[in-house]
């Protein structure tokens, strides 16, 4: 049965908010720890009330947000034992995704890769708009683990770099570690076309390692 074209307008204002919300949150836009002003947020997103509830409830289901029973919505805070939990799932998922990936990647995979990898390489982000970069560098990374073949499992890991990149993004340029961080980009390809299992889940291992000790130093003093 063909849906009506309301609710299908409905569902796409919802997703769109949705969508717009879940990066602003990502971004740091609110403040760790915020509570959400339904009416200013109407104001500032030009969106219904409905389609707005309707989305802040999937942020919230999502962890993005926590709602307060009778009291709306809240950003979370900033915590360490969270951040600490968050970098050891990246670890333990993201590693297993990548070793199957790996095994049940086909040529066209390496290819997206290749090209994925090429996009992010050419998005210098001390240079290019720094929105454009994180959508090249999140790109890359689903690319990189994209035939794990668990629909769940990767929700798992998009989930868990939502989470992440909240810590990550307050962090003020480190160009060392950030070369750093861009060349092992390059060398997790090269490990990963060579089918070299155990060498690629290492230097995962260690890219998430480092990303979360450039995350932690910015959080410094703003962490329960």
């Amino acid at each position: 049965m063909a849906v009506p074209k309301r609710e299908e307008a409905a569902t796409t204002r919802g997703s769109r908010i949705f969508d717009t919300l879940r990066q602003d949150l990502v971004n740091g836009r609110f403040e760790a720890g915020q509570k959400i002003a339904i009416s200013s947020l109407r104001e500032r997103y030009a969106v219904g009330l409905s389609p707005l509830r309707e989305a802040l409830n999937r942020l919230a289901a999502y962890g993005l947000l926590i709602q307060e029973n009778q009291r709306g919505f809240r950003v979370p805070r900033l915590a360490r034992e969270e951040l600490d939990d968050i970098a050891e799932m990246r670890r333990e998922l993201e590693g297993m995704a990548l070793e199957r990936a790996i095994q049940h990647g086909d040529a066209e995979w390496e290819s997206e890769l290749l090209a994925a990898a090429h996009r992010l390489k050419r998005a210098d982000m001390a240079s290019a708009e720094v929105d454009q970069w994180e959508l090249l560098h999140a790109r890359y990374h689903r690319t990189l683990v994209a035939p794990c073949g668990s629909v769940w499992l990767l929700r798992f890991i998009d989930q868990l770099h939502d989470q992440f990149d909240r810590y990550r993004r307050m962090a003020p340029g480190v160009p060392e570690i950030r070369r750093t961080l861009d060349g092992q980009h390059s060398e997790l390809v090269e490990l990963a076309l060579n089918r070299d299992v155990k060498g690629a889940r290492a230097l995962l291992e260690h890219h998430i390692e480092l990303s979360y000790q450039v995350a932690l130093g910015s959080c410094e003093g703003r962490l329960e």
